[in-house]
């Protein structure tokens, strides 16, 4: 897996994972001489046959170029899958053994082969997990695959003699290990308007904040230490943007951990965030000022002109084809110079496979 990383990262450099559990690839990829905004969307499983991408529809036409390349593969593997020889009857009687010591009421799901299982369990703050096991045919001599949406790798400790209760076990004290983190998160989508991500799974560790009308937050929560000053950066014009960075580094002695996160950000940046009860989402967010749209293939407006009079925020990839668009643009490494659409002022956008 380690290789294939850095095999795509040596072919894609501007194409990086978004989560920890690698399903999310967002970026830029080059095809025909040409570059393209592009996101890879992966299932828990990380199998290829299921993946998502989206795209530019001028993407989607040089791909649909090679679909009978890929579906050529995905059958050539589904076969291989489909004609291994099947497990001895005593797995399938003990996998039933161990599903009755542990509960049926923790059951969600297994497949007619019994090599998928989903199993649930709840924290001790009332939230509920899914955990998904795909088991060998060699089971339980294998230890088998965990995919569970955590912010944090899930090691499971495994032996001949283990079981599906092991597992279990081993899940809830990982659940709880996070509970401070969760308490932390939640604060934070429940009390604030939280821009990006839309649906925030479990793993995500980051919350895009809205401050204002185009001004936000982004903060990158560490899932140890949840009550620690996280990783922050702001995303505005820069006459807006500025002065909340002078008060961030000017108050950060202010910051304690004995304090939630949210409580903190609020002291040391010394404002208030819009609040749910009293403000509509569209009080403080604007389309985009090339396509007109809010949300694109799930992204929403990430760059803003800096000139006080215009400050029209933009898609990434929007601004990106307009620039390069442009004969009066120039480039340099993985940024570009321009003119705003809107004013004509000069405007820099700083092409990124990391999304705000």
């Amino acid at each position: 897996m380690a290789a294939a990383e850095s095999a795509l990262l040596r072919q894609c450099p501007l194409l990086l994972p978004q989560n920890l559990e690698k399903t999310i690839y967002e970026g830029f990829i080059s095809a025909q001489g040409r570059d393209f905004h592009v996101r890879i969307l992966l299932p828990e499983d990380l199998q290829l046959k299921n993946a998502r991408i989206l795209c530019s529809w001028q993407l989607k036409i040089i791909l649909d170029g090679y679909h009978q390349i890929l579906n050529q593969e995905v059958a050539l593997k589904n076969k291989q899958e489909l004609y291994a020889p099947p497990p001895p009857p005593h797995y399938y009687s003990c996998l039933v053994e161990e599903i009755e010591t542990l509960g049926w009421d923790k059951l969600v799901y297994v497949d007619t082969s019994f090599s998928t299982i989903k199993l649930k369990a709840k924290d001790t703050s009332g939230r509920e997990h899914l955990i998904t096991l795909k088991l060998k045919a060699k089971y339980p001599t294998e230890s088998p695959d965990c995919y569970v949406d955590l912010p944090l790798q899930f090691s499971v400790s495994w032996t001949p003699q283990s079981s599906l209760t092991n597992i279990h076990s081993q899940f809830l004290s990982a659940l709880e290990s996070l509970k401070a983190f969760w308490d932390v998160m939640d604060e934070i989508d429940q009390k604030t308007w939280i821009l990006e991500p839309e649906k925030p799974t479990r793993s995500a560790t980051m919350r895009r904040i809205a401050i204002g009308n185009n001004v936000s937050i982004n903060i990158d929560v560490d899932p140890r230490h949840p009550t620690m000053l996280p990783e922050c950066f702001f995303l505005g014009a820069d006459h807006v943007i500025k002065p909340l960075g002078i008060k961030l580094s000017k108050n950060i002695h202010m910051w304690d951990p004995e304090n939630s996160l949210l409580q903190n950000l609020k002291n040391v940046l010394e404002i208030e965030f819009p609040i749910r009860a009293a403000l509509e989402k569209s009080d403080f967010t604007m389309d985009c000022g090339i396509c007109y749209a809010h949300r694109l293939e799930g992204a929403i407006p990430d760059q803003v002109c800096d000139n006080s009079q215009c400050g029209q925020p933009f898609h990434q990839t929007c601004l990106y084809e307009w620039l390069r668009g442009l004969l009066t643009s120039r480039q340099s490494f993985n940024i570009i110079f321009g003119e705003c659409p809107y004013c004509s002022k000069p405007i820099t956008l700083k092409m990124s496979g990391r999304k705000p």
